[in-house]
């Protein structure tokens, strides 16, 4: 997926000037910029399974009955607390549904990306080929 952003992880006018400007001012904060450039494309990879992981241990917590700390305690109201704690439970499979499809995506995604580098690889080997195959033969006439 192509992105428009000004500031995304790629070799763009905007991320060289923010690394030497970075590198100028404070050299760490250059350093940054720079990782950020080679290295930023994993971050939303990266993120996905940082949240995959805690949300593996939050449901631990809610299947093991330890409250939460800003879990919020009973009201009083017994018809109240039954409805919040509905809501909740929906709430919650609402998100591990849209959480599935998201990891569905995203590896449907990687293999149009793999997909796509296989052809271009592909493409290039044959055109490589042929080229080899001219030399060959140019040398042979000679």
């Amino acid at each position: 997926m192509k992105s428009h952003a000004l500031i995304r992880p790629a070799w763009t006018p905007a991320t060289i000037a923010l690394m030497v400007l970075g590198f100028m001012a404070y050299w760490p904060l250059g350093l940054a910029v720079l990782a950020y450039i080679l290295w930023g494309d994993r971050l939303e990879a990266f993120r996905f399974d940082v949240n995959r992981a805690t949300d593996k241990v939050v449901d631990g917590f809610r299947r093991s009955g330890a409250r939460m700390p800003f879990q919020a305690g009973a009201t009083g109201n017994l018809a109240f607390d039954e409805w919040r704690d509905t809501e909740l439970k929906r709430l919650d499979e609402e998100r591990r549904r849209l959480d599935n499809a998201s990891a569905e995506f995203e590896s449907y995604a990687r293999e149009l990306r793999r997909a796509k580098d296989r052809e271009e690889f592909d493409r290039f080997m044959s055109q490589r080929g042929r080229r080899a195959g001219a030399v060959d033969a140019d040398i042979v006439r000679n």
